[in-house]
């Protein structure tokens, strides 16, 4: 299987400092980062390691749920995934990762609601993003089946 990398160039401390990440294995971006905006409400034209991670969560959770549709029988149509992840203090000093709300909204033929509940919570369990984010103790699930 493969191995995808995205490299970090940072300069000057953590208040005061910025960087770049590069998305280097696709080549698709760099993207602005800096401690100020990831901690504000506003990200100011700048991502985050928390905005990273809710796309890959949301990607992996939608490939996860394609494939258990699938193997509960249905056909998907279209998954509409939003993933919040939010920072937020650790009790232990610091921040952590203190939520991740997954979304869902989906279409599929041959199954109904009941399927698609039971696909969306194996989805949750089995993807590999959710699985690397297992320290984080409060991940929730919102899926509705669209008919």
């Amino acid at each position: 299987m493969p191995t995808r990398s995205a490299r970090t160039a940072w300069t000057g401390g953590l208040q005061d400092g910025s960087g770049q990440v590069e998305l280097a294995s696709s080549g698709v971006g760099k993207y602005d980062v800096s401690f100020p905006k990831r901690s504000a409400d506003d990200a100011g034209g700048a991502t985050s390691p928390e905005e990273l991670i809710a796309a890959a969560h949301s990607s992996c959770y939608a490939m996860a749920l394609s494939a258990q549709v699938a193997a509960a029988g249905g056909t998907p149509e279209s998954l509409d995934v939003t993933a919040d992840v939010t920072l937020g203090p650790d009790p232990d000093g610091g921040f952590r990762i203190s939520r991740i709300a997954l979304t869902v909204r989906g279409r599929a033929a041959g199954i109904d609601a009941d399927q698609f509940a039971t696909a969306a919570a194996e989805a949750k369990a089995g993807c590999p993003v959710s699985k690397a984010l297992a320290g984080v103790s409060d991940i929730t699930l919102d899926a509705t089946f669209e008919s």
